[in-house]
């Protein structure tokens, strides 16, 4: 079948789903026109990097931890909760990348994931209806006429956000906060902490022998900077096509497109449809690509996409994020697993364990940490089961010790909901839950590395 001839524009010709209806569209050109301008947020180089660290994951020789708000807020934009994002995401990594042996890739929801997709147009509150909240590079929480106007300027916002983050991150990266004996300092402080200590003092203690080892042979953060310093990549949900098109260009290097929004863009689970705006604008740009597979994907609708996004099968191109639900994922993904393994692609396979385990109590969306947990779990027992390799986890959390999913070694309740719930859209780990799943994730890693037949490392080698 002729595939159409792409171009940036290419998907306005296409159907397209979850679009702002903005009332000015003279406004949202010019808008558009200067961000056209300006200075890309993310280099060709930098995508083409994180792709090649991806193909290490998807040949089983790494593993992807991706995280990030739900939707990140103009109102929230501060150097202390980015530094106590890049904190919390920090010590997960140390965690895993020690129980699992093989490095971690470090993809952060952030500096990007400012629109989000609704399952309906308007909500109402009483008898007053009005446009849905749908991010604020869209429009205001605020449940006012004026608030949820789409305002175009709004975008300019989002991408000033977006460079002074990732501003603080890189700084973050490679000025020395990034520090390997800072990251495991902070987690002790949070295993002496934690109602659950005794489970986690194990994997600490080793942690701080392999440190006290590498030390004493001259392996320390100042005189080797792949100890004090790492790498982070950004991603969101490239749901705002006219952002997207304007941030993208040419790469000097190799004439080829990216995307420079960030350096992994992903297609949601209600914008997968292959005919559609959002596949058609992924298909063009090299950057790596996520697409959200949910329980309405069959095997049979799999593979064409695949065949539109990735023709090439090129290893690192594409993750297939899986957001099924405790409950469904034992129906769901063996078939996605077969298909793929069938026709030979090559992709990351992550969990989202978040989006499929939503529920309602006390009047708040909330999602319960025992689903979260048996969901990754249930991701890892059936690739192994599959011979395939569980190859990475995608959650909604922050660095704030937020209420907002129940359950964790502090028990949230229902009852304590109230007292720290500030996410603008969706429940979100906090940080001590966000560490928690890292540990279950870091025990799996080593069960995974057991069943392959792989060494342990030992403290001192």
């Amino acid at each position: 079948m002729a595939v159409d001839r792409w171009s940036p524009e290419s998907w306005r010709s296409r159907p397209v789903a979850q679009v702002p209806s903005y009332p000015d569209a003279a406004a949202l050109a010019d808008v558009e026109r200067q961000l056209a301008g300006f200075p890309p947020l993310v280099f060709a180089g930098e995508a083409r990097k994180l792709k090649r660290a991806l193909a290490k994951v998807a040949a089983g020789d790494a593993f992807l931890l991706q995280g990030g708000d739900c939707a990140e807020s103009f109102n929230e934009h501060s150097a202390d909760n980015i530094r106590d994002f890049f904190r919390v995401f920090l010590q997960m990594a140390v965690v895993m990348t020690f129980a699992g042996s093989s490095p971690v890739v470090k993809v952060g929801r952030i500096a990007g994931q400012f629109a989000k997709p609704r399952s309906a147009p308007t909500e109402k509150q009483g008898d007053i209806e009005l446009p849905s909240y749908r991010g604020d590079i869209v429009n205001d929480i605020a449940f006012t006429p004026e608030g949820r106007i789409p305002d175009p300027r709004r975008q300019l916002e989002a991408y000033r956000q977006s460079a002074a983050t990732l501003n603080l991150l890189r700084a973050f990266a490679t000025g020395g906060y990034a520090n390997l004996e800072n990251a495991h300092r902070w987690m002790l402080g949070f295993v002496k902490d934690s109602p659950q200590s005794g489970r986690y003092q194990e994997l600490a203690d080793r942690i701080t022998e392999t440190l006290g080892f590498m030390r004493a042979i001259g392996l320390d953060p100042e005189s080797h900077q792949e100890l004090r310093q790492t790498d982070i990549y950004t991603s969101h949900e490239a749901l705002l096509l006219g952002y997207e098109q304007a941030l993208t260009r040419v790469d000097s290097t190799t004439g080829d497109f990216y995307d420079t929004s960030g350096h992994m863009i992903w297609i949601g689970d209600r914008t997968r449809q292959p005919d559609h705006a959002h596949v058609e604008f992924a298909r063009g740009v090299k950057n790596p690509i996520g697409l959200k597979c949910g329980p309405s994907l069959k095997a049979e609708g799999l593979i064409p996409l695949l065949d539109i996004l990735n023709p090439a099968n090129e290893a690192g191109r594409m993750t297939l994020i899986c957001r099924f639900g405790s409950d469904k994922i034992a129906d769901h993904l063996p078939a996605l697993i077969r298909a793929v393994e069938r026709e030979g692609r090559k992709v990351v396979w992550s969990i989202d364990p978040m989006h499929g385990n939503t529920i309602t109590a006390g009047g708040y969306k909330t999602r319960p940490i025992d689903r979260i947990m048996s969901e990754i779990r249930s991701f890892f027992t059936i690739h192994r089961a599959e011979g395939t390799y569980a190859g990475g986890v995608h959650l909604e959390m922050t660095g704030k010790n937020v209420t907002e999913c129940m359950g964790g070694a502090r028990a949230i309740s229902e009852s304590d909901l109230a007292g720290s719930y500030d996410t603008s859209c969706d429940p979100r780990l906090n940080a001590e839950q966000s560490i928690e799943v890292a540990f279950l994730v870091a025990e799996l890693l080593k069960v995974e590395r057991q069943a392959r037949g792989l060494p342990e490392v030992d403290a001192a080698e």
